[in-house]
C-alpha cells in the first residue's frame, strides 16, 4: 500500500473535515473508523435530540417523534458517507485502529504507512458513579435512541445542556421527569439570569428540578427502581438517563505508548497548533480539552489538517466558542459574558423586542459584555431562535468588533436579532453621554447657530 501524507483516526465530525481538509490541500488521505462516519452528531447528537426536541415542541407523540429523529438522520447521512469522502479524494478504510510506540496507525495488525497523523477519536457518554448502578443501568445520549417506548418515569442525573433539553422534550412527550444537577442551578456554566428563566420554563413544563443536591446511588424494590440523593430525597423512575457529561476516547489505542500525553481526565494534551507530544501526531475534537461542540470541533480539525500537512503553525487557542442550550427559551453564548476585564454589561429584556412581544414570548434578554474601548467580549442571547441570533454577536467577538459596528449596521425590523442591535445602540448612546462627547457636540451646535445667523 501506498503512503499517506495523513491517516485521520475516526470518522466523527473532527475526521470528517479534517480528511477533507487534507484532501483538499491536494494531500493523500485516509480515514479510519471503527463503526460508521458521521459520529456522534448524525447519529446519537445534535441531529435527532434536535428533531426530538422539535417534535416535542410541536405537541407530536413519541412515536412521532422518533421517526423524526430516525428522518433526519437518514436526509443527512449521504453527506458524511464513505461513498461521499471517498468522492472527496478521502481513502475510507474501516477498523480498529491504535498507534505503534513510533506513532504510526496499525489497522488490525496492517501499519498505513503516513507521514503525519490527526486523532479524532471523540468521546463517549460518561456514566456517573452512583451505588448499585451497574454498567447497563442507565440510558445514554448514545443510547436513549434505542427506546421502544416513552418513559413513563424518566430521572435524569445532570442540569447541562443535554439534560436540561432532554428533560423538557419527555416532558412535553409525556413523561413525568426529574432533573437531579449536583451544582446550585442549571445550566451553571452559563449566566445566571439564564440558568434561573430555563429552571422556570422546566418547572412549567411538569419537570421536578432537585438543583444543588447529587445523586449517590440506585436501588431497587418491590415498587421498582428509586435514586437516592446525598440530602436522602427518593426519585422513582422506570428510566434512568446519565447526562453528566462526556469521556475521551483515549485508552487502549496505544496514544501513552506513543509518547502522547494524556491529562488527567484523559484527554489528548496538545499546543496551541494542536499538535500532541508525539511531533508526528495532532488532535482534533472531543478527543482533546480544548473543543466542546461540534462546530468548534470542526474549525479546529481543518486547523490541525493544514498544520500536519502543511507545516504551518496556525494557532487554535484564541477561537471563540460559540453555544447554545436548546432548551425553550434557548439560551445561545459566546465568550465569557461576565469575565474580568468587562467593566460593563447592557442587558435588553425582551419585553422591548417588537418581534418578542408580537409572538407572545417576550421572557428571556439579550446581555452584551464591553471593555473600556467598547469592544464586544461576549454575550448572553435567551430566547426563541437565540442560536440564530448567536452568529452575529459571535462574529463582532471574533472580529473585535465594537458596539458602534454592530449599532452602525442596518438590522431588518422587527426580528429577534432586535436585542442585540438594542443593546449596542445603548452601549453608542451612553459614548455620547460621556462628558468629551457632550462637550464636543455642544461646541459644534453652537458653531452651526452661530453661522446660521450670520445667513
Amino acid at each position: 500500500m501506498a503512503g499517506f501524507d495523513l491517516v485521520v483516526v475516526g470518522g466523527g465530525t473532527a475526521g470528517l473535515i479534517g480528511a477533507q481538509t487534507a484532501a483538499r490541500l491536494g494531500a493523500r488521505v485516509a480515514l479510519v473508523e471503527a463503526a460508521r462516519t458521521g459520529g456522534e452528531c448524525l447519529y446519537t447528537g445534535c441531529m435527532p435530540s434536535k428533531a426530538l426536541i422539535a417534535a416535542a415542541r410541536d405537541g407530536l407523540g413519541f412515536d412521532v417523534a422518533m421517526a423524526r429523529a430516525r428522518a433526519a438522520i437518514a436526509a443527512i447521512e449521504p453527506h458524511d458517507s464513505p461513498e461521499a469522502l471517498e468522492e472527496a479524494g478521502v481513502r475510507v478504510l474501516h477498523g480498529l485502529a491504535v498507534l505503534d510506540p513510533d506513532g504510526t496507525v496499525c489497522l488490525e495488525g496492517r501499519r498505513l504507512p503516513s507521514l503525519t497523523v490527526l486523532l479524532a477519536t471523540g468521546a463517549a457518554p460518561a456514566l456517573p458513579s452512583l451505588e448499585g448502578l451497574g454498567p447497563c443501568g442507565a440510558l445514554t445520549s448514545e443510547t436513549l435512541w434505542s427506546l421502544a417506548g416513552l418513559p413513563e418515569r424518566l430521572a435524569v442525573v445532570g442540569g447541562g445542556p443535554v439534560g436540561c433539553e432532554l428533560a423538557q422534550a419527555f416532558a412535553r412527550l409525556g413523561s413525568e421527569v426529574t432533573v437531579v444537577a449536583s451544582a446550585p442551578r442549571l445550566l451553571p456554566g452559563e449566566d445566571p439570569d439564564a440558568s434561573a428563566l430555563v429552571r422556570d420554563a422546566l418547572e412549567a413544563d411538569g419537570v421536578r428540578v432537585l438543583a444543588g443536591d447529587r445523586a449517590v446511588a440506585v436501588s431497587q424494590d418491590g415498587a421498582g427502581w428509586a435514586l437516592r440523593t446525598a440530602g436522602g430525597t427518593k426519585v422513582p423512575y422506570t428510566h434512568l438517563l446519565a447526562a453528566t457529561g462526556k469521556a475521551p476516547r483515549t485508552h487502549g489505542i496505544g496514544l501513552v505508548e506513543a509518547g502522547i500525553r494524556l491529562d488527567g481526565r484523559g484527554h489528548a494534551v496538545t499546543d496551541e497548533t494542536l499538535r500532541t507530544t508525539n511531533p508526528r501526531v495532532w488532535a482534533a475534537g472531543d478527543v482533546t480539552a480544548r473543543s466542546r461542540h461540534t462546530h468548534t470541533a470542526g474549525v479546529h480539525a481543518a486547523a490541525a489538517a493544514a498544520n500536519a500537512v502543511l507545516g504551518t503553525r496556525r494557532k487554535a487557542g484564541s477561537i471563540p466558542e460559540p453555544r447554545v442550550a436548546f432548551t425553550a427559551p434557548e439560551v445561545a453564548a459566546v465568550g465569557q459574558p461576565t469575565a474580568a476585564g468587562a467593566p460593563r454589561t447592557l442587558t435588553v429584556p425582551h419585553t422591548r423586542v417588537d418581534r418578542a412581544v408580537a409572538d407572545a414570548d417576550p421572557r428571556g434578554f439579550t446581555r452584551i459584555a464591553l471593555d473600556r474601548s467598547g469592544r464586544i467580549l461576549g454575550g448572553t442571547i435567551v430566547g426563541p431562535r437565540a442560536g440564530e441570533t448567536l452568529g452575529e454577536l459571535s462574529l463582532a467577538v471574533h472580529a473585535g468588533l465594537k458596539a458602534q459596528h454592530v449599532a452602525g449596521a442596518v438590522h431588518a425590523y422587527p426580528t429577534h436579532s432586535d436585542g442585540l442591535w438594542s443593546a449596542a445602540i445603548q452601549a453608542r448612546l451612553a459614548g455620547l453621554d460621556a462628558p468629551p462627547a457632550r462637550a464636543a457636540a455642544r461646541l459644534l451646535l453652537a458653531l452651526r447657530r452661530a453661522i446660521a445667523r450670520t445667513r
